[in-house]
């Protein structure tokens, strides 16, 4: 792990990747070392000191009983994300999780910990502690945050993982170098009274519309840290003008709980450059693009409102989808103004009416371009249905890495014969798990607080489980995989996309029921299986690769949308239920 962090730290990387299929956001030129050279150093690096991680937790599962180990792994798992969304609500910097890590080692290890260990446990505090001493460096709940001052052409510029995000500069100097903030106001025939930002970032689209005249601004941003930044360094303090109510929020969530209607809504730059979680393809942004969001927004906008959206596009099919899907939301062609060829920014703007607006560039496509993005295919970026190449060499590297970790750690894969049921069962349960977290986001947005308590929920659903299975005599597998197969056939009747409509409670309620109902019954069927198996730790082994092989079908849903991962968690459990070893009585 020391290693991992020094070469991370020696050889600091911006990898800037474009192409036809797939659009990263992000500018500024590429540095570090080539892709093909530092992407399989650090997988490797991370991999084997996992790898190690997982030796000793193997070591120590053969000293209890099958399900009493899997029961302790998953309270530290409970435990583990407790301390995870602690550290993110404090922003703590890298060196606080440094800390963490190196005190929870040296307490497992006890006595036997060498000199070497203590050694590496301190070398990766004091390195991450060179990174957060750095004055311009903090942190959010999704990023490391570096503010990057020029007071030549006073400019404060913002990277979020070392990439350009943002700029704060007065007002009057933006109007110079970026007039594409200001372009909605000039279509509009009427000053609007109300405006929605989504997007506020550090401010500087809620000081263009109250420079414009605005009455009101709700000023919604998903990340704290950048709203603070805002309203400690802004000059024109936007933050602080009564007129101003900020939500710290995700857009799309926000569009869905409120009930206000407004003259203008905007979406100002709103890409996030990450993920909302590891094991999923999907952007913190990415519901708020699909055409059943701009329907979304449209009936939020008063008889008279408009909408806007502007961002440096990179490629012109992106620009004519989302014209497309404003199109399909509104029954006409947007206006669409570009402005300079480098990033193709761009601004879209409609209106409810089209005679609301003043404005001479109709949109006309310019070039071949996918149907809009939807709610349960939210891939904006990806021009076809596909798998583009970077990710299939990517998960091909994790594959191989698996299966080699796994001869050298576990012996080879026949010792994993007798439990191939458990290999499925690692495949389904992995891709159930990201349904949940992409649907949980759909339904109340992609924050991380919302995601930290999907993980919990499901841990939550999971040590329940495996407590029934402890305390009570379960019927045979037959009928626990028969009520699995219908929980998730009730998940696939009742799209999420259908809860949307529900008041909070209501959908709360029907969400957790509907999501975690499978994950409950799928581990009651584990725990029931665990319970038997004659090597915990091989039996665990091979239910962690089939989860690594569940992590790459997971990519699948660039292909056939994320509901249609249901269907492959029934194949999978169906596999598992064939594969299992038949027994004539289940244990009590």
């Amino acid at each position: 792990m020391a290693l991992l962090v020094i070469f991370v730290r020696a050889f600091p990387a911006r990898i800037v990747r474009t192409g036809a299929q797939l659009i990263f956001f992000g500018s500024g030129p590429s540095h570090g070392l080539p892709t093909w050279l530092s992407l399989p150093i650090v997988f490797v690096a991370v991999a084997a000191a996992m790898a190690m991680i997982a030796e000793g937790v193997a070591r120590t599962f053969i000293q209890f009983e099958a399900l009493e180990a899997y029961r302790y792994d998953i309270l530290g798992s409970i435990l583990g994300i407790g301390f995870f969304s602690l550290l993110s609500l404090l922003r703590a910097p890298s060196v606080v999780w440094g800390i963490v890590v190196a005190i929870v080692f040296v307490v497992l290890s006890g006595r036997s910990t060498t000199l070497l260990q203590a050694v590496a446990a301190l070398a990766i505090v004091f390195l991450l502690l060179a990174e957060s001493l750095n004055p311009n460096d903090s942190w959010s709940p999704y990023y490391k945050v570096t503010l990057l001052r020029d007071p030549t052409h006073n400019v404060i510029g913002i990277q979020v993982n070392g990439i350009p995000h943002q700029t704060i500069q007065p007002l009057k100097q933006r109007l110079a170098s970026e007039p594409v903030y200001f372009l909605a106001y000039h279509h509009l025939k009427q000053t609007p009274k109300s405006v929605l930002i989504v997007g506020a970032g550090n401010g500087a689209d809620v000081a263009i519309a109250l420079s414009m005249g605005v009455q009101h601004v709700d000023a919604v941003e998903i990340d704290p840290r950048l709203y603070q930044i805002g309203k400690e360094l802004n000059p024109d303090h936007p933050y602080q003008d009564p007129r101003v109510t900020v939500h710290i929020n995700d857009g799309r969530a926000y569009l869905e709980q409120t009930n206000k209607k407004y003259d203008l809504i905007i979406f100002a730059l709103p890409d996030s450059l990450t993920l909302v979680a590891g094991q999923s393809s999907l952007r913190l942004e990415s519901y708020l693009f699909t055409l059943d969001a701009m329907k979304t927004a449209r009936a939020h906008l008063e008889p008279h409102g408009a909408f806007t959206m502007y961002n440096y596009y990179r490629e012109q099919w992106l620009i004519d989808r989302l014209a497309d899907t404003l199109d399909q939301s509104y029954g006409y062609a947007p206006c669409v103004d570009a402005i300079g060829v480098y990033g193709r920014l761009a601004a879209l703007t409609i209106a409810n009416q089209p005679s609301d607006l003043s404005y001479t560039t109709t949109w006309k496509a310019a070039s071949s371009f996918p149907p809009p993005a939807r709610d349960d295919y939210p891939f904006l970026y990806l021009r076809t249905r596909t798998i583009p190449g970077f990710y299939l060499w990517t998960l091909l590297l994790i594959l191989i890495a698996s299966l080699l970790i796994t001869r050298i750690f576990a012996g080879g894969l026949g010792q994993m014969r007798p439990y191939v049921d458990l290999f499925f069962m690692g495949s389904a349960f992995l891709l159930l798990e990201t349904k949940n977290v992409v649907q949980f986001a759909l339904l109340f947005g992609t924050t991380w607080l919302v995601n930290a308590l999907v993980f919990a929920g499901i841990l939550l659903a999971v040590y329940a489980a495996v407590e029934v299975a402890r305390r009570v005599k379960l019927p045979s597998p037959s009928v626990l995989y028969a009520l699995l197969l219908i929980a998730l056939v009730v998940a696939w009747v009742v799209p999420p996309h259908d809860l949307l409509s529900l008041s909070f409670a209501p959908r709360f309620l029907l969400a957790v029921a509907i999501a975690f109902a499978p994950v409950f019954l799928a581990n009651l069927v584990f725990a029931q299986r665990f319970r038997e198996v004659g090597s915990s730790n091989i039996a665990f082994g091979a239910n962690l690769l089939g989860a690594m092989v569940g992590g790459v079908l997971e990519y699948t849903s660039l292909i056939v949308g994320y509901r249609a991962l249901l269907i492959l968690v029934a194949v999978l459990y169906g596999l598992a239920f064939v594969t299992a070893p038949r027994r004539a009585n289940v244990p009590a």
